[in-house]
């Protein structure tokens, strides 16, 4: 039953793959997007030179509106964003059967961490997660990777065209004029990118963690349920430290932290007498989040909550469980996130 030194350096081990595991989808995600820009952009450019002509008049709306060149451009963009999704899909969808084989052996290293000195492979059987439980954690993950990326390329044509169709009041320099447009245009480009750096970040984490919870699930009997786990440090959000060492039922999915959050469970087995074992065992390893936040300086506790929040929490204004809010997200699962301090005020 307890959550052991050795436990807790599984997690990290654990959190350390799947962080790589991402970061390597986020560099090949952001090298095509970028890529892409790259052979976008200059045609952007060329396109409102031509509207602009020799820039001593205001361009009006409606001549922009009618380029053929740029209505050219635009439609190009549509379809290498169309491409850039698709490519986005393969990327995530590449690495989930690891990142839940990766869950299910995670759940059995840290089960057996948990059990007495000399037992963990004498007396307690653990089951293996099932080919059938893998892929249907793969496709449900899938599909929600592809409902997510789908809507990216028109929202992201539809912003780009507001940025680059509308009255250009040009300056001195028509080349100048243009290079500001298609920069506002690039950033409205690179908002797309961001977005599918969410997903996969998200994706990949939750498809861990539904082999971590269907591993656990085939162990239940020998399981009393999972404690969440947050990552102790200055990135840490008071969310995901308010709910670090929560004990939950072994059916539960999560942690359900905020996008790109990197918090993990950790499941907790039942006491060694429980199991059969009768012997004394020590306390949970795992620390208390209260005590090492009081350890910090007041600076990297105001880094961390905010001065606002801070100086309500010293007061005694609110308590840690105030700070986190379960909130629901249309197309998403729940999560808990941050309180915003307008929220507070009336708690405190």
């Amino acid at each position: 039953m307890a959550i052991t030194d050795e436990t807790l350096l599984i997690a990290a081990d654990t959190k350390r793959r799947l962080r790589t595991m991402s970061d390597e989808q986020i560099v090949a995600i952001t090298r095509a997007w970028v890529d892409a820009w790259d052979s976008l952009g200059p045609e952007f450019h060329e396109a409102l030179l031509e509207v602009i002509g020799d820039g001593k008049t205001r361009v009006p709306y409606a001549k922009v509106a009618k380029s053929r060149r740029l209505k050219d451009a635009l439609r190009q963009a549509r379809t290498t964003l169309d491409q850039l999704a698709a490519q986005t899909e393969v990327i995530v969808t590449n690495d989930l059967a690891s990142a839940v084989l990766d869950a299910a052996d995670t759940h059995l290293a840290v089960s057996r961490s948990q059990l007495p000195p000399g037992a963990a492979g004498a007396a307690i059987n653990f089951d293996a997660m099932s080919k059938t439980a893998l892929d249907a954690i793969v496709l449900r993950s899938t599909e929600q990777i592809h409902a997510s990326s789908r809507p990216i390329p028109a929202d992201v044509e539809r912003m780009m065209k507001r940025e680059l169709v509308r009255a250009i009041a040009v300056g001195d320099n028509p080349r100048t004029t243009a290079l500001r447009i298609v920069r506002g245009a690039e950033g409205q480009f690179n908002g797309g990118l961001a977005r599918a750096g969410v997903i996969a970040r998200t994706e990949l984490v939750d498809a861990h963690r539904e082999g971590a919870l269907t591993a656990a699930q085939q162990n239940k009997d020998l399981l009393t349920g999972w404690v969440w786990s947050a990552s102790l440090d200055a990135r840490t959000c008071p969310s995901c430290l308010s709910n670090h060492g929560s004990f939950h039922p072994v059916d539960e999915f999560g942690p359900i932290d905020h996008h790109q959050g990197r918090c993990a469970r950790i499941d907790k087995t039942k006491s060694w007498r429980d199991l059969g074992f009768d012997i004394d065992e020590p306390d949970d390893a795992i620390p208390d989040a209260e005590a090492w936040f009081d350890n910090l300086t007041e600076d990297s506790q105001r880094q961390i909550m905010g001065p606002t929040k801070l100086k309500m929490l010293q007061d005694g204004d609110i308590q840690w469980a105030d700070l986190t809010k379960r909130v629901e997200t249309p197309g998403w699962r729940d999560s808990m996130t941050n309180t915003r301090v307008k929220d507070l005020r009336p708690v405190a």
